[in-house]
């Protein structure tokens, strides 16, 4: 039920309480009734003054004797006069001291009065006395009573009703503001993480918006945000929020499209909606956007998304640029690796191997049958590693000052075996730039390029010379690191030639 219906029934219940109230009136009886003397209408005196007019007219002697009788009861009861005319006096009869500024009983002088107003001929009205209350109260008519209690319970319930209809009033003008905001577009705020996007010079995020409005009537459409998540205006409803497409920065990125929905409920302008709907885009790399993508994200730029057709034009090629010159880096970088992967390849009669990738560039090699040596770029009698196949069932040994460093077994009845110089146990002992051992010599830069390459940057030169190796010229700890490094990087790669 609304308002309207209910106050049309609260009025009507109303209406007929007050006439039965003024119905009943007329059962009251006078002792039933307790009037105050003070509340009776001044306006009743013409009735006792035309009375008296009327006595004196026909019998003035009565009312004489009445008087007489009056004053008999007033000495009777030892009670005085009041000092209150009961006759109508006019100001022009009277004397000079009795001024309107003469001074009343309990209340000072009364301001004074021009003198100059002609109101000699105005009659003053007359104070009734307690007597004459009295008789008029007697002489009133049960139904003149009945009146005025009526009126008083007229009045209460008018004053009751004032009171609803300000209560309905309000009612209404709240109802009629609800109504007025249903009915007004609220500004209302996401969340958005899309890093590097700035939608003054590329082009604003497309939400796709569908619900229903406070109206019942429903909603689909595509409305653009920021990267700070304003731009979207809305009836007060429910709706469901996703990114439609990417936007396209200034300098061509793409970004990935999330999936997720949000449910939202707008009630409000300015309403903060980021705890219930933020929308993360991340940066693929560019090599990967598709043309899809592009033509997606430049087809919303060019409907509202940049400022005009032309801006949306240009953005779609910075992003095509974009994600071409990306893909030429990759497929250079593709070709190069391959050309590197090839350089890195050896072969021999008996097996095949790739020089590790952190040895590519700093090694060279040297072949000899199925014999090969992997030695320091530019220094050919500075070996690293010498790989030779040996037939299973014969003896393998290094050459004079190398260790074995690793042996791996191709399968076919020969297993091809690594030895060198352990260079984490012999550089650290190079004092001023030279060994202990004078036919070995090397630079520090070389030396410590050795450690390094046998190692594979795990440690210094100078954590292996001092910690590794320290002062008893103990091998093992740095034999270890080498054989470690070498069976993971270089011998899973030999393999048996094809």
């Amino acid at each position: 039920m609304n308002d309207e219906t209910m106050g049309q029934e609260d009025a009507a219940q109303d209406a007929e309480a007050c006439a039965e109230a003024l119905e009943s009136l007329d059962r009251i009886s006078l002792d039933e009734i307790a009037f105050d003397d003070s509340g009776v209408d001044v306006q009743d005196e013409p009735e006792t003054e035309a009375q008296s007019d009327d006595q004196d007219a026909g019998d003035v002697e009565p009312a004489e004797d009445e008087a007489d009788h009056e004053d008999t009861e007033s000495e009777a009861g030892n009670q005085p006069e009041s000092d209150t005319g009961e006759e109508t006096v006019l100001l022009d009869s009277l004397p000079a001291e009795d001024s309107l500024t003469r001074e009343l009983p309990g209340l000072g002088s009364a301001p004074a009065v021009d003198e100059t107003i002609a109101m000699g001929d105005i009659p003053l009205p007359s104070v009734p006395s307690a007597r004459e209350a009295e008789v008029r109260h007697r002489k009133m008519s049960p139904k003149r009573r009945n009146l005025m209690v009526a009126g008083v319970v007229a009045v209460a319930l008018v004053a009751g009703g004032a009171g609803y209809a300000a209560w309905n009033g309000y009612q209404q003008e709240q109802a009629a503001v609800a109504a007025a905001n249903a009915h007004t577009m609220m500004s209302v705020q996401i969340g958005v993480r899309a890093a590097g996007l700035d939608c003054s010079t590329g082009s604003k995020i497309p939400v796709q918006v569908s619900g229903q409005d406070s109206d019942g009537s429903s909603v689909s459409e595509t409305l653009y945000v920021d990267e700070h998540g304003r731009g979207i205006k809305l009836l007060p409803g429910d709706y469901t929020l996703s990114i439609a497409a990417s936007p396209i920065a200034a300098d061509g990125t793409i970004y990935t499209v999330p999936t997720t929905k949000a449910q939202v409920t707008v009630k409000s302008d300015g309403q903060d909606l980021s705890a219930q709907a933020t929308f993360k885009l991340k940066v693929p790399s560019a090599d990967t956007v598709t043309g899809d993508q592009i033509d997606a994200a430049a087809k919303y730029a060019e409907e509202g998304g940049a400022s005009s057709a032309a801006t949306a034009k240009v953005l779609q090629q910075a992003a095509t640029a974009r994600r071409d010159a990306a893909v030429n880096a990759v497929s250079a970088q593709k070709a190069q690796a391959s050309r590197d992967a090839d350089a890195r390849h050896k072969a021999t009669d008996l097996y095949q191997l790739d020089i590790p990738v952190e040895w590519y560039g700093k090694v060279e090699t040297w072949q000899n049958g199925s014999t090969l040596c992997i030695y320091l770029a530019g220094d050919s009698d500075t070996p690293i590693v010498t790989l030779v196949a040996v037939r299973e069932g014969e003896s393998f040994t290094p050459d004079e000052g190398d260790t074995v460093l690793g042996a791996a077994n191709l399968g076919n009845g020969y297993t091809v075996y690594a030895s060198g110089p352990v260079y984490p146990y012999v550089v650290p002992q190079t004092i001023n730039g030279r060994t202990q051992d004078p036919v070995s010599t090397y630079p520090m830069d070389t030396a410590i390029e050795l450690v390094e390459l046998t190692t594979g940057n795990r440690y210094t030169y100078s954590q292996i010379k001092n910690d590794l190796v320290g002062k008893d010229g103990k091998a093992d700890g740095a034999t270890k690191l080498e054989t470690d490094y070498l069976a993971q990087i270089l011998l899973p790669s030999i393999k048996a030639q094809d």
